[in-house]
Order: C-alpha cells, then structure tokens, then sequence
C-alpha cells in the first residue's frame, strides 16, 4: 500500500480536566500525509489525552477508531502532498503497480487525471486557495485494533468552506463523531459512598450507604473543531442515575436485593443513617453475615451514568449508559457477647 493512501496520524498532546486544549497536529512522515484536525478537549476529561474512566454499558459500542478531518489550504497541502510524492517516486526500487498507482495519484493532483468517484484537481486547486480545505484521514491514536485504526485510507479531498464534506465519506467529522470522543475521553468523579458505620461494622448489623446530590452531580465533556471555515462542537453530558452495591462476599445481603440503589426525587441516592435507625432496614445498604476475620471485604459501589449529547446545529441524541466503580475497604466484626 502506497504511504500516501495510509491513515493520518493524529499526535494527541496533553490535556487536563480544566479544560486545556488537546490537539492533533498535522503534516506528514515516513508514513503519509496526515491531518490537522485540531481536536480540543474541555471540561471533565481524561489528562494526558488519553481515555477516560467510562465503561460503556453497551458491549457492541465503540469510539470512531478514526475519521477525516480538515488538513491543509491549497498552497500548503501542494507543498507538502507534492514534496511526499517526489520523495516516494525517488524512493530505490519503487515501479511496477505501485509506481504507476503513484503516478496516477500525481496526474491526480497536478494533471486533473480523475479517479472513480474522485474528480481530478489541477495544480493541487492552488487557484481556490483560502476557499477551502483538503482534508485527510485521522487515526484514533487511542484504537487499540491496528485495522480499525487504519481503515480512512482515501485520498485527501477538497471541501469548500461552509459546504459539507461529499456523502460518500460517512466517517467525515460531524458533531456526532465529537460526542463519541468526549464520551471516550470523559472523566466522572469517584463513587465514594458515605457509609454508616463508616468503615467497621459489626456480623448482622445493617450497613447503610447514601450519597448526596451535590458528591456527584453531572458531568460534561466538550469536543470541538475549529478551522478556518469549518467550526463544529459536541458537548457529552452524563447524569447519575443509580448505585450498584457489591459485598465484596456472597456472605452477605444486599437492600435492595438487586444490589441496585436506584435515584431519589431530589437527585440523591439511599438515605443518611439518623440516630434511633439502628434496627431499621435501610433503603440502601448491606448486611453482612460472615466476619472479614483478620481480613477486609472490597465493598464496590458503582454508579449508572445516562450520557447524551448536543451539538453544533442543534444536533443531539443519546449515548450508551456508562458506568464507573470505586472499591472501599470494609471491616466486619463479631459482636461480643458480655458473660457475667
């Protein structure tokens, strides 16, 4: 494969969840020509630029393992295309199919020469530069599956500005691809549950967990492009909707016996434990039957995130539900009786 059908590489750089901006930059290397799709990140996201701590609750559910972006205007996509090709042609050894492939896609470029379903341009259409962009291929750089990550191989396109990209390229970026990233990058809050007793209870002795509305309100996460005349931006939004309990051992019970602590009309979780509540059950709690001995019980609480999203031009929709967990040590003791 020539390096110039290859994906673009997108070279995440550091961001951090008070808003600073991670980008993809572009150019080309020994591997082809990629994109500069300027992707930048804001709100409660992932540092680093890397993937966040969402579990989708739908197993069939992926990011876009890449996509096709704005690049470069005319004269600076010329200089860099023109420069990549020579540098491929001079390359010892290159002839045969691939030669002439990439002889076709210099004629493509330079001479109008058409390709199926991909009219020609003269001169690298240096005479409708600042009119528009070429774009180009993007790789997820967060897609572990190489083939995936690999699959936008067409050539770098025109996209006049203020048009939208042809039909054709269904992987074109769209306020719906940015939703899908902030969702990938998205950074919720840990599910520390207040619990009472609070880290020692006792064999039998209703454990009781709730969580305050304002501990985990929601949460967003912004992605957004902006190009000279191509400017789009998808904010994800994901609001708390359950918490799931697990002992951390099949010996104990679990209020309710789902495990499932579902939201409150005020938008909290359970029920603070209030003196004088000691023999009641709680609506959201554990009971513990076994001592943990000279151990502790990994009491995991996680919580059920509804995510939608909204976007440039009034687009929106829904998002898979995404769930995120915290363990928290637990104590059980015996209780002792007093013999007199």
């Amino acid at each position: 494969m020539l390096a110039v059908t290859q994906p673009a590489y997108a070279d995440e750089k550091p961001a951090n969840a008070q808003g600073t901006n991670t980008e993809e930059s572009g150019g080309s290397n020994e591997n082809g020509i990629y994109a500069a799709a300027r992707i930048q990140y804001s709100g409660s996201v992932a540092k680093g630029g890397g993937t966040g701590n969402v579990t989708s609750s739908d197993i069939n559910w992926t990011p876009p393992p890449c996509w096709y972006a704005p690049y470069l205007g005319a004269k600076d996509f010329k200089k860099e295309m023109s420069k990549h090709i020579d540098s491929q042609l001079n390359t010892p050894g290159m002839g045969g199919t691939a030669g002439a492939a990439l002889g076709e896609t210099k004629r493509h470029y330079e001479d109008g020469f058409d390709i199926p379903g991909k009219p020609g341009y003269k001169d690298y259409n240096v005479e409708n530069d600042g009119k528009g962009m070429f774009w180009a291929g993007v790789e997820n750089p967060n897609e572990p599956d190489y083939l995936k990550r690999t699959s936008c191989t067409d050539l770098p396109f025109w996209v006049e500005n203020g048009d939208a990209p042809p039909p054709q390229y269904e992987e074109a970026i769209s306020p719906e691809i940015l939703a899908a990233l902030a969702y990938q990058h998205m950074q919720l809050p840990d599910t520390k549950v207040t619990l009472a007793p609070e880290a020692n209870t006792k064999v039998n002795l209703p454990t009781w967990a709730w969580l305050d509305k304002a501990v985990f309100d929601e949460v967003e996460a912004t992605a957004a492009l902006n190009v000279p005349g191509f400017n789009i931006q998808a904010t994800t939004t994901a609001r708390p909707v359950s918490l799931k309990l697990e002992p951390g051992t099949k010996d104990a019970e679990t209020y309710p016996a789902s495990g499932e602590c579902v939201i409150n009309a005020d938008d909290s979780i359970g029920e603070p434990y209030a003196k004088g509540k000691a023999d009641e059950t709680p609506p959201c709690g554990i009971r513990y039957l076994r001592s943990s001995g000279d151990s502790t019980y990994k009491l995991r609480a996680t919580i059920t995130w509804d995510i939608d999203w909204t976007g440039t031009g009034g687009a929106g929709g829904d998002l898979p539900n995404g769930t995120f967990g915290n363990e928290q040590a637990i104590t059980v003791q015996e209780i002792q009786a007093v013999n007199r």
